[in-house]
């Protein structure tokens, strides 16, 4: 029984960091001013966002509807899309509103 409420424990202290880390990357603070407004010290903000981001996550993927899809050909990207994780989404000017609106719920999930 100690070792689940162990486990729960970490897994709560692991949400209450990814919320936070994931503040920080909306606000656009700089990580000083971040965690001098709540309080956070600064090395268990950086800790933290190193051990998360070490942790393995799983891979998601969205199924898309190609068929949904005007068939264009290839366009240079217009804009670019840079993930947490530091994946990069590329998307050009014929790009379909409903396609992008799917990968975009994808990567919000």
């Amino acid at each position: 029984m100690t070792e689940t409420t162990a486990e729960e424990n970490l897994a709560s202290k692991n949400d209450q960091w990814r919320e936070r880390i994931a503040e920080h990357e909306r606000c656009g603070m700089s990580v000083r001013r971040f965690c001098k407004e709540r309080g956070i010290r600064e090395h268990l903000f950086f800790y933290w966002r190193k051990r998360l981001r070490n942790q393995q996550q799983p891979m998601r993927f969205a199924l898309v509807d190609r068929e949904a899809a005007l068939p264009t050909p290839p366009t240079e990207a217009v804009l670019e899309l840079v993930v947490a994780t530091g994946e990069r989404l590329r998307i050009g000017t014929g790009v379909d509103a409903t396609t992008l609106r799917t990968v975009l719920e994808a990567l919000r999930a």
